[in-house]
């Protein structure tokens, strides 16, 4: 397949580059290029917004948390998909109608500056392990591929999703969105078509392990997950920055509706995929390959290069919304500038800030995304979703409320980066385990302590 995927990938990343270029014509100003105009449709924010929520971690990640633990690797994307809905009804219209550009944006016409500021520095500085982990994932899938590792290929498809992203900004990545999110789901799709209907090995051991819940996944972590996992999908930059490019409040809201629904069935199928690989593949025959890999591995050639390119468009659409977002919240929110020429040289400085981490070997995927879901999830979430309900309603006292962010973001900062000197302080284990929701629960009470009548 070595060969054949290098030309396709040549290909397919030749077509994001005219994309770009072409969309340099549409994006006259800080508006087009930032926020694709504000003017795009239901059915393109539905498609850029799926596009973004599946990435490595809801793809590779997700498969190989169900080959571990079962069938209750689902409650991730499940979550996700509540995340989304309880977004459309208590949120997105609301949010869209206040007109901001971007998260940070939005805290600052709600509680002020330096709520703006300090959104700003946790989400770029944060942002940059995440698109780490993005990147590290496609490293791996193009290794996989080719059959060897090649950091010259790594690097130079890095490169041109940076330049294709800065090209054309927001604009670009809505289309290529579209491009991407069709061949994810293909590519999905017929993983599962033909494990369980060409393969069916096993299919009645996965329908006879079908629980929610089981001794590797108990009550405590469906606890966890539901607002850890389900605060992103419902509060997160990049979830929300679809919310920003929509035509008005009423696309806004149905778009989060829909990718909610869809993103729920597509949690059943790529759940499904794992299970299937559980019961009819042993430790031994997977070896180290991941769940997904192992699938692409027994597939036919040509449907292996589909599902391949369906997980690399997964990642990359993650990986643009990422670059392009942080690198907006940078130039607007923390420079206080409306340049285009401005973003584009942070989407270049922030995208190889992130690839040299990979190419020197900084952290793995999870690890990456986890340190930085745990400074934000604890830290903004409540926060800022507070401030959003009491708007125009309440006055806020800026003081506390980014007391709260820190104080949240602090927890999420102890339980990831400093577990083991807790640990040797005497810290006890099971507050250890739930430091980040304690964590949401500081930043909660601290954001509620904040609000003020209005006069």
């Amino acid at each position: 397949m070595n060969h054949i995927f290098a030309l396709a990938l040549l290909l397919y990343l030749i077509v994001f580059i005219v994309i770009g270029i072409l969309d340099i014509r549409n994006t006259k100003t800080f508006t087009d290029y930032s926020v694709a105009g504000k003017r795009q449709s239901l059915f393109a924010v539905v498609m850029t917004l799926l596009a973004t929520v599946v990435g490595a971690s809801t793809t590779i990640g997700i498969t190989n948390t169900v080959y571990d633990i079962g069938f209750p690797g689902i409650w991730w994307l499940a979550f996700g998909s509540v995340g989304l809905i309880l977004q459309s009804v208590f949120l997105s219209k609301k949010v869209r109608e206040i007109g901001a550009d971007t998260l940070p944006d939005l805290a600052g016409r709600i509680v002020g500056r330096p709520a703006e500021l300090i959104i700003s520095l946790i989400i770029v500085i944060s942002w940059i392990g995440v698109i780490a982990g993005q990147l590290v994932a496609m490293n791996a899938l193009i290794t996989f591929a080719l059959g060897k590792s090649s950091t010259l290929i790594f690097v130079i498809t890095s490169l041109i999703v940076i330049a294709y992203t800065a090209i054309g900004g927001q604009m670009s990545v809505v289309k290529t969105d579209k491009i991407q999110l069709v061949i994810i789901l293909a590519g999905v799709a017929l993983c599962m078509v033909y494990l369980y209907v060409t393969k069916g090995d096993n299919n009645a051991a996965v329908v006879q392990n079908v629980e929610l819940l089981n001794d590797n996944y108990r009550v405590s972590n469906l606890f966890t997950q539901f607002f850890v996992i389900g605060g992103v999908y419902f509060l997160g930059p990049d979830i929300m920055s679809r919310n920003f490019i929509a035509k008005d409040g009423k696309a806004a809201k149905n778009a989060a509706w829909i990718a909610g629904v869809v993103l729920f069935a597509f949690s059943v199928v790529i759940t499904l995929i794992g299970m299937w690989i559980r019961y009819n593949v042993t430790p031994e025959e997977k070896g180290s390959m991941g769940a997904l890999m192992y699938a692409v591995s027994i597939m036919p050639k040509w449907a292996a290069i589909l599902l391949v390119f369906g997980l690399l468009s997964a990642i990359l659409s993650s990986t643009d919304t990422c670059i392009i977002n942080a690198s907006t919240i940078f130039v607007k929110d923390i420079l206080k500038k409306e340049s285009v020429m401005g973003v584009r040289i942070t989407v270049v400085a922030i995208g190889l800030v992130s690839l040299a981490l990979v190419v020197l070997g900084q952290g793995d995927i999870m690890s990456l995304l986890t340190g930085a879901y745990s400074i934000y999830t604890p830290g903004v979430i409540f926060p800022l979703a507070v401030a959003i309900f009491a708007y125009k309603k309440c006055r806020i006292h800026i003081g506390i409320w980014v007391a709260a962010v820190v104080a949240g973001g602090l927890f999420g900062i102890m339980g990831n980066y400093f577990a083991a000197a807790l640990a040797e302080i005497g810290v006890p284990a099971l507050i250890m385990k739930y430091l980040t929701l304690i964590g949401m629960g500081v930043s909660f009470i601290l954001s509620l302590l904040s609000l003020r009548r209005s006069a």
